[in-house]
């Protein structure tokens, strides 16, 4: 009865969807301590008292953990975010010095001396970045007045992130170009460059604080001035291929300093007074009186079902110490999918390592029961450690800590050797619950799920690649654009997605299946990841294009054919070639496709050397057609800026040759990332099927027969 208890109770305590997980997990294991509690000491369990107790241990666990955060100095996150966004913009003000480094280099071992050094500081901005995601929700919480004094008030991390984007991109102009000095660079440029350099610095420690840039004590006339007699000093109106990425790394740097809204999404501003209280009823009615997601009910049926299951068994194998089986996983439990054997393992470990150590402690200090609880203190920093290691991890580091207190934290309970191994093997028959539950619930494996995100990934970057270019009414472009965000906010997840299941997948153990190719996806996500980043930049590009050229009377018709002309070629051969990888990316057996494309009589024309689907399967992202693309579109934004130049003065005509060479520039790197990701995936398709013979251009051919559009 107590497992059915548990099991139903928890359930109950899982489904409201605007509960917090921490607050779940905590009752989770105040369930399971009440109801067997109550079947360890029967009819002396006070039916009231016995839960008061618990809630009132739970409340001085909470009072420490307050006090350990409060000493011996306090930790709020308002205090750890700013820590950490000071350190952001250090370090991003470090890069963006180096860029500049390279950028006005003299020779190549100057600037690849400068670029890898930047490598290294983009890892550690990487973690900082995730860091700061991690708290910022608790600076609300800790400071509520931000709502009410700051109603713009935007989360740190955001737009920290949204200065990233230009810093990746000057990385990317950079490492496109195949020899320094770059063009247009004297000791002028270099002077003005240095200046700058100096305006992005400010900007960078404005973003310390916590208003919106446009709230900030701006500097915008000094920043415009620099900018446009850095461009009146270059004269780019007719460039060249050669000069794209110097016009690209110029294109972030204006992005970096602009504060228009096309850097800023409106969306993460923290809504209004009036707002969260109204969101905070909403959220409280869609909790309790709607229909839970069907995720929300799988995450509660497998909370109740592990928990009743591992009661049970805990309570059958060993009464007295029937609790530990159920609080081990109490607090394991997560609404997403995690590497479960890898997690299991890590707290396995854990509890067994700090149990050995519990029971040596109080070996050695069996004579001083009352200060044996110090041998905690070497045992704590040990587990920091361990909490930061891959190894072990945060499950691991905390299944330490519990499993050395709970042995030098007791007192007259017997034996500390026997009331180890008893807690261990109910320890393990918890985790056997837990597993078993997860792979009930979630049969599908995370090397399946990495695949076939990476299916949908290439399917959300064709639809943002077909997005790309500018509609026939100006009237449109209300609509155009959100539109396009959205795709490409989407896109982001898929890829943040991606990256997920492919670590899983490389945690998870192999079995009986085929190892999981890491190396292949991370190649493939570095690809993705640029192309996502690229299409961002040809958004924003855009975006001040047209605004550009309505200030300079440019009659939209001109400007929408310009673009479309060469966009149109561009946006068919790389989603095309997207879309056969996408199809590609489905086979689950090259084997059984290939044989079915016989069955149907596909058969190639050997000996004429055609194909029934030669057009289809021709790739048009080979680096000669992506020269040709880009050449054809500077040809026309030559013809275009002339025009511009002799009407609204050779200033104007500078800025709209910076955005469509930036526009060029991003067209080449699309495709050159295109061409990088169908070698990745013929790597990781020959690496899944090594004894099949894998033509990818005769693929081309059966899959277009065999899954027409």
């Amino acid at each position: 009865m107590a497992a059915v208890a548990v099991a139903g109770t928890a359930f109950v305590v899982a489904v409201p969807e605007g509960t917090h997980l921490m607050a779940k997990r905590i009752a989770f294991g105040q369930i399971v301590i009440v109801y067997v509690g109550a079947v360890i000491h029967g009819e002396n369990t006070g039916v009231i008292m016995h839960p008061i107790h618990v809630a009132a241990s739970t409340a001085l666990g909470a009072l420490a953990s307050v006090l350990a955060l409060l000493l011996p100095y306090p930790r709020l996150a308002h205090f750890e975010v700013r820590k950490l966004c000071g350190m952001y913009t250090q370090n991003a003000a470090q890069r963006i010095s180096l860029f500049v480094k390279a950028f006005s280099a003299q020779n190549n071992t100057i600037a690849l001396e400068a670029i890898f050094q930047v490598n290294i500081f983009a890892e550690t901005a990487a973690k900082l970045l995730h860091n700061i995601k991690l708290i910022q929700e608790g600076v609300l919480w800790e400071r509520p007045q931000i709502r009410t004094l700051k109603p713009h008030f935007t989360n740190p991390g955001d737009r920290l992130q949204d200065m990233e984007i230009p810093v990746r991109g000057m990385e990317m102009a950079l490492t496109s170009s195949p020899y320094f000095p770059l063009s247009f660079i004297d000791q002028e440029l270099g002077e003005v460059l240095m200046g700058l350099e100096v305006q992005i610095g400010l900007k960078l420690e404005q973003a310390k604080c916590f208003l919106p840039i446009n709230e900030m004590t701006a500097t915008k006339p000094t920043k415009g001035e620099l900018f446009n007699k850095f461009l009146e000093s270059i004269r780019i109106t007719n460039p060249t291929s050669k000069d794209l990425p110097t016009i690209f790394f110029l294109s972030c740097i204006k992005l970096l300093l602009d504060d228009s809204s096309a850097t800023q999404n409106p969306k993460r501003f923290v809504d209004s007074p009036e707002e969260t209280t109204s969101g905070f009823f909403k959220r409280f009615c869609s909790s309790w009186c709607t229909r839970p997601k069907n995720e929300t009910l799988v995450f509660a049926l497998k909370c109740s079902l592990a928990l009743g299951l591992a009661v049970f068994l805990g309570l059958t194998f060993n009464e007295e110490n029937g609790y530990w089986s159920g609080l081990t996983i109490a607090i394991s439990f997560t609404a997403e999918r995690q590497a479960t054997f890898t997690i299991a393992n890590a707290r396995a470990q854990g509890t067994a390592m700090g149990s050995v150590y519990g029971v040596l402690g109080c070996f050695f200090f069996r004579k001083f029961d009352e200060v044996r609880v110090l041998a905690l203190l070497p045992w704590i920093i040990f587990t920091s450690f361990l909490r930061h290691s891959r190894m072990y991890g945060q499950a691991g580091g905390i299944s330490a800590v519990i499993g050395a207190l709970l042995i030098l934290g007791r007192k007259n309970y017997g034996a500390p050797a026997e009331f180890a191994i008893a807690r261990l093997t109910e320890a393990f028959i918890g985790l056997f619950c837990f597993i078993m539950v997860e792979l009930l619930m979630q049969p599908t494996r995370a090397a399946t799920l990495a695949k076939n995100q990476l299916s949908g990934s290439l399917g959300m970057l064709r639809e943002c690649i077909r997005e790309v270019g500018l509609p026939p009414n100006q009237k449109d472009m209300d609509l155009v654009f959100p539109t396009w965000r959205a795709k490409q906010e989407k896109l982001k997840d898929h890829v943040n997605e991606l990256e997920k299941f492919a670590g899983e997948a490389d945690l998870e153990p192999n079995f009986w299946f085929s190892p999981f190719r890491i190396e292949c996806y991370n190649k493939l996500l570095v690809s993705i990841s640029k192309m996502k980043d690229l299409l961002l930049f040809t958004s924003y590009i855009m975006e001040f294009l047209v605004e550009e050229s309505h200030k300079c009377g440019v009659v939209w018709r001109e400007l929408e054919e310009h673009v479309n002309s060469n966009v149109l070629l561009f946006k068919e051969n790389v989603s095309s070639s997207l879309d056969y990888l996408e199809k590609i990316t489905l086979i689950k057996s090259f084997a059984i496709t290939i044989r079915d494309a016989q069955a149907r009589k596909i058969y190639d024309d050997l000996e004429l050397g055609k194909s029934p689907n030669a057009d289809a399967c021709k790739m048009h992202t080979d680096e000669e057609e992506a020269g040709k693309i880009v050449s054809s579109f500077l040809q026309r934004s030559k013809e275009l800026t002339d025009k511009i130049e002799a009407q609204a003065g050779e200033r104007r005509a500078g800025q709209i040759a910076l955005s469509l060479s930036a526009i060029g520039f991003c067209i080449g790197g699309l495709m050159t990332e295109t061409k990088a990701i169908e070698k990745g995936i013929k790597e990781l398709v020959q690496w899944e099927n090594p004894s099949t013979r894998i033509d990818f251009y005769e693929i081309y051919g059966k899959i277009n027969a065999l899954f027409p559009r």
